[in-house]
């Protein structure tokens, strides 16, 4: 969609490679940033140099902040950490035209407390404000600096409404990165959500020097958790086996690039997840959606025998290795992806 002006809402290493994305595809692109002085900054140097060095930001990128949204754009990404969709969402939205238009997110998480989808947090802002825009979610087996140099990708664009999907595909869609379209917005944001959790369990095993048989068992076991999650709140199970879901769950349980991965890790060797957090530059969004995704397995009656074992390690002090002999040690079971536990 050549010539489509979108609103890029977050400065993250993934807000700033989907602006680049979206401008070598067409569109006109403004990157709202946290304040004046990181967009004057970005707009100088042309250049994320904390989360993405060396890669130079397009001449034709804007920088605005709250006091400069653009009022009419025809499409808005929010690239945000989960927790903080909602500020960003209600800081945004009331200084735009009506109607609003298509909402994406591609945050990969679940929100603290009311266990919303990114959709949902957004769906709810929009109807205090009177609106019903299309919700999109977009997400994919995506490491931001991979996309960001041009290195061959595919992602998924999600929404109930086909014909804004294909929409939202084609301002994306380039010869290096290639865009699916589903109406399963569901399991799109759920398997880009859970595989962070699943993600930290493989990093724990690593840590720990468990081999290759361990690794591949959490992460097919894994999916199995996160296929019965979904299913019970109302994914299609095939798009948990595709790009967004065994796709990025692939993806983030064994990239060296991987956040929630190398958070796993550093537990497995003993650290503690205070420290690991603290020094990290980027979010690792499977620590909160940890405790998101327990709370809402329990509410529907969903047995995640993983998820629970990677609550105890983060959350309740559980010895990494206890952990592991807790899961080896439970009752057998058949291999039924719908129904069994691990």
């Amino acid at each position: 969609m050549s010539g489509a002006h979108v609103l890029v809402v977050g400065s993250t290493s993934w807000g700033c490679t989907l602006a680049m994305q979206l401008a070598r595809a067409g569109s006109r692109v403004s990157l709202h940033c946290r304040s004046a002085a990181a967009a004057e900054q970005l707009s100088a140097e042309r250049e994320e140099r904390r989360l993405l060095p060396g890669i130079a930001l397009p001449d034709s990128l804007e920088f605005t902040t709250t006091e400069a949204v653009p009022p009419s754009p025809d499409a808005i990404f929010f690239v945000v950490p989960s927790q903080r969709l909602r500020d960003n969402v209600e800081e945004v939205l009331p200084a735009l035209a009506r109607p609003l238009p298509p909402l994406v997110s591609a945050s990969k998480g679940l929100e603290i407390g009311t266990e919303l989808r990114m959709s949902e947090v957004m769906a709810e802002k929009a109807r205090t404000l009177g609106e019903a825009p299309p919700l999109v979610a977009l997400s994919g087996p995506n490491i931001a600096r991979e996309v960001a140099l041009g290195l061959p990708a595919t992602t998924v664009v999600a929404c109930r409404d086909v014909a804004v999907a294909e929409t939202l595909r084609d301002m994306l869609m380039t010869p290096a990165l290639r865009v699916y379209t589903s109406s399963d917005i569901v399991g799109v944001e759920l398997g880009g959500a859970l595989k962070n959790v699943i993600a930290i369990g493989v990093g724990i095993g690593d840590g720990l020097n468990l081999g290759e048989n361990a690794r591949a068992a959490l992460t097919a076991r894994g999916l199995a958790e996160i296929t019965r999650l979904g299913m019970a709140l109302g994914a299609e199970p095939l798009t948990l086996t595709g790009l967004a879901g065994l796709g990025d769950l692939i993806l983030t349980c064994t990239s060296q690039r991987s956040r929630n991965r190398y958070v796993g890790e550093q537990i497995g060797k003993g650290r503690f997840l205070d420290t690991v957090l603290g020094e990290m530059v980027h979010v690792a969004e499977g620590v909160d959606t940890t405790r998101v995704a327990r709370t809402l397995a329990r509410r529907v009656g969903v047995e995640m025998p993983i998820v629970d074992a990677i609550y105890r390690v983060l959350s309740e002090g559980q010895q990494p290795m206890d952990a592991v002999r807790s899961l080896m040690t439970r009752a057998a079971q058949q291999e039924l992806v719908g129904r069994s536990s691990p």
